[in-house]
């Protein structure tokens, strides 16, 4: 499990640098980037961007901490956990600072504003902080979640509704021209690269901790 889960975060942050590879180069899977920019444009109508607007405003500054406050909180409360608090905690943390140094680090400029839907964005646009930190959020609501969670389905539903969550969240950036699709890609992949160490790391200690709770042997 604890070896798994390193090998997912070691590839996951692999793919994260093939995408950026791909953006520095202009080749790959960048090329799908004014492609799927423009199939957005397309499928715009007014009602349309103002919804997908009022839901990517659930990933931002202002509504993103209280979205997560309250759902971690529940869990917080409802199963008595602390990891519910520290582990986002520390999760959000790092994750703000990879967007900000990769923001600072690659430089890219965003769509122009002529293929966008205001409010405008001015931050550099790689990688996507709404979908790095909504699938830091996913992932540890999720696991959080199916840890305490034992019905079948009910498990499905947990996975089905955080995975809608970042990719949804995902692509509103790019529906709406805020991002690139490769900027998006790039947060997917280092949201769940982080927080597969994470999770790695807390199972870890987990471990640790159990084997020193068990009681020795009696000489």
């Amino acid at each position: 499990m604890l070896a798994f889960g390193a090998a997912l975060a070691l590839g996951l942050t692999a793919s994260a640098a093939e995408v950026y590879d791909a953006v520095e180069e202009g080749d790959g899977i960048a090329g799908l980037d004014q492609p799927v920019l423009d199939t957005a444009i397309d499928l715009r109508t007014p009602g349309r961007a103002d919804a997908v607007t009022w839901f990517t405003d659930l990933g931002g500054e202002t509504w993103f901490p209280v979205v997560a406050v309250v759902v971690l909180g529940a869990i917080a409360i409802r199963w008595r956990t602390w990891s519910a608090v520290l582990l986002p905690a520390v999760g959000f943390s790092v994750a703000l600072a990879m967007t900000w140094v990769g923001k600072v680090i690659v430089g890219r400029a965003r769509p122009p504003y002529s293929e966008a839907v205001p409010p405008y964005e001015t931050s550099a646009s790689f990688p996507s902080g709404h979908s790095l930190l909504a699938t830091v959020l996913a992932a540890l609501v999720g696991y959080l979640l199916l840890q305490r969670v034992r019905r079948g389905w009910l498990r499905g539903v947990v996975v089905g509704l955080c995975t809608l969550w970042a990719v949804a969240m995902g692509l509103s950036r790019v529906y709406l021209g805020h991002h690139w699709f490769t900027d998006v890609c790039a947060g997917w992949a280092l949201g769940l690269a982080w927080t597969a160490a994470l999770i790695t790391a807390h199972q870890t200690w987990l471990l640790v901790r159990r084997s020193q709770d068990e009681p020795g042997e009696v000489p």
